[in-house]
């Protein structure tokens, strides 16, 4: 192994590390009451900022035409706004370790999208894939010993919809493309609008989180989840541009890994040895589904957003 190449592992692994804290920091961010478009808000606001930043450092910027907008909209829509407002929800009532196993599913849930928009064609081996993850749901679910409380169980699906929402987004952006638009670019208009549209939901809902003093735990953990991901997704855009994004989405494997350890050192959870095989199933089965190797952006002519996690 070349040091390049041993630097990219390195990379990966912090990518992954990094990834991986936001389901406990989540679940800091509501231990005590905030709710959910409150934090999705802040979390927008605070990205947007940042991103702002960089694209003032690239001297880029951004782009207000209606193809524009209508791509900041859609990837606002299903890839923060609902999705996180799911994740959230979850949070208050799921260990965070298992949220972080259940978001791995987000290949399995594309797959099947993927056929039906037309964008991939129909392999057994991705079947059986799709299978394994069925399996490992099933795994928790089922047996009686597999949640600390049974009562968990029904909300099982909440913590599904966040993986469903990034599925449909990948296959949206891998079908209609972003009108020409870079990753940063669309992670940055996404932020802005996003955040126009959870403030005054949250307003309405009675959710807004006063940012004034004093700041407790839970609004540390709301900070620091929001800048974990605005740095860590900016490397994995730069790890595709470097690396490919056939290496750069195996940060999928260390997310799911390092969002259960973080939940024990963090949190002090621990499980049952279904969580624990539901987790290998699921892992297992995101292999045989991860997407076959697609042309370079620069063949393709089109610019995707697309995040493992």
């Amino acid at each position: 192994m070349n040091r390049e190449t041993a630097f990219l592992f390195f990379a990966l692994l912090l990518m992954g590390i990094g990834w991986g804290s936001t389901q406990s920091l989540a679940k800091i961010a509501v231990s005590e009451g905030y709710r959910h478009l409150g934090l999705v808000f802040w979390q927008l606001a605070i990205g947007a900022v940042l991103m702002s930043a960089v694209m003032a450092l690239r001297r880029q910027r951004l782009r207000t035409d209606p193809a524009a907008l209508r791509v900041y909209l859609i990837i606002a829509l299903i890839g923060t706004v609902l999705p996180n407002s799911a994740s959230y929800e979850a949070a208050r009532y799921l260990p965070a370790g298992l949220i972080s196993i259940l978001l791995s599913l987000v290949p399995m849930f594309a797959f099947p999208m993927a056929l039906a928009l037309g964008n991939e064609r129909f392999a057994w081996g991705r079947l059986a894939g799709l299978c394994l993850g069925l399996t490992g749901v099933l795994l928790i679910v089922m047996p009686e010993a597999s949640l600390p409380e049974r009562a968990m169980v029904v909300f099982i699906p909440l913590a599904l919809i966040a993986p469903m929402f990034y599925a449909f987004e990948g296959n949206v952006v891998a079908r209609w493309g972003t009108a020409g638009l870079s990753p940063i670019e669309v992670l940055c208009g996404a932020s802005i609008l996003g955040a126009l549209i959870a403030g005054p939901a949250a307003v309405a809902a009675d959710a807004f989180i006063d940012p004034r003093p004093p700041w407790g735990l839970p609004d540390l953990a709301l900070v620091a989840g929001s800048l974990v991901h605005v740095v860590v997704y900016t490397a994995y855009v730069w790890m595709v541009g470097r690396a490919g994004a056939i290496f750069a989405v195996q940060v999928s494997y260390l997310v799911t890994g390092a969002g259960v350890i973080w939940a024990m050192i963090l949190l002090g959870e621990s499980y049952s040895i279904w969580v624990w095989a539901a987790m290998a199933v699921i892992l297992l089965g995101v292999f045989l589904v991860q997407p076959r190797p697609r042309p370079p952006l620069a063949e393709t002519g089109e610019s995707r957003q697309s995040s493992p996690v």
